[in-house]
């Protein structure tokens, strides 16, 4: 099946539009935002959206699918409204991410990289969500939930499931579907850029305490013998 003469339309357009962005003769470079552009579609990689890839880039359809299945943001088959990541590494383990991961497992009836019955959520273990100083993080289509408990969770998995919006902690407003989101990370702005804070305090402490305390990065120098005694404060005595 291939798809409907409006649909490739507009992927033909927009891929167009991606391509544009890098330097000519370079098109293969827009794999990356062309296979999200596809999954803004289909919800998934899927064969048709690789046989176009291919097309459009003059590559075969295995270069495509090494690099799609390279990549763990990309999806082999379809995908739920939401992709709901729990992070069980190290420090969200420590902190109950393991109880979250029970908890909405066993709620969902689904392991992970599978979709709940109803199709509205996709359940993903993550190894990191690169959120520790927000640990224990759950992250809904790579929005960031922060601060996680097992009750938290399974609110906002019962949320999903009802059709609620969620709203992350940090980020957009309410959380994109995975199709939209996907547009985004294709390279297409939704107008949701500026909403919420990017950094919240625990990230921003370090930085706060240093600009108190008068710290500064080491002066940089050319050789060991022109290093001279490094103060407290990053400066050459």
């Amino acid at each position: 099946m291939s798809f409907a003469p409006e649909i490739e339309a507009r992927l033909r357009a927009d891929s167009a539009e991606i391509i544009s962005r890098y330097p000519s003769g370079h098109a293969r470079s827009a794999m990356l935002p062309m296979l999200h552009l596809v999954q803004s579609v289909d919800g998934y990689v899927s064969p048709d959206g690789i046989a176009l890839i291919a097309e459009i880039l003059g590559v075969s359809r295995a270069e495509v699918s090494a690099v799609a299945t390279f990549y763990t943001q990309y999806k082999r088959h379809p995908n739920g409204d939401y992709l709901v990541g729990v992070c069980t590494n190290a420090l969200c383990a420590v902190m109950g991410g393991d109880d979250i991961w029970d908890a909405v497992s066993e709620r969902l009836g689904v392991g992970s990289d599978e979709t709940s019955e109803s199709g509205r959520i996709t359940l993903e273990r993550i190894e990191c969500n690169a959120a520790c100083d927000y640990a224990p993080v759950v992250m809904v289509n790579w929005e960031f939930f922060d601060n996680q408990s097992p009750q938290s969770a399974l609110a906002l998995v019962e949320d999903i499931e009802a059709g609620r919006p969620v709203r992350p902690t940090r980020g957009a407003e309410v959380a994109p579907t995975f199709k939209e989101v996907e547009r985004t990370l294709a390279g297409f702005l939704d107008g949701h850029e500026n909403e919420g804070p990017s950094a919240g305090e625990p990230s921003l402490l370090g930085l706060r305490l240093a600009a108190a305390k008068g710290w500064t990065e080491p002066v940089a120098v050319d050789s060991p013998s022109d290093q001279g005694d490094i103060t407290e404060g990053g400066e050459q005595a």
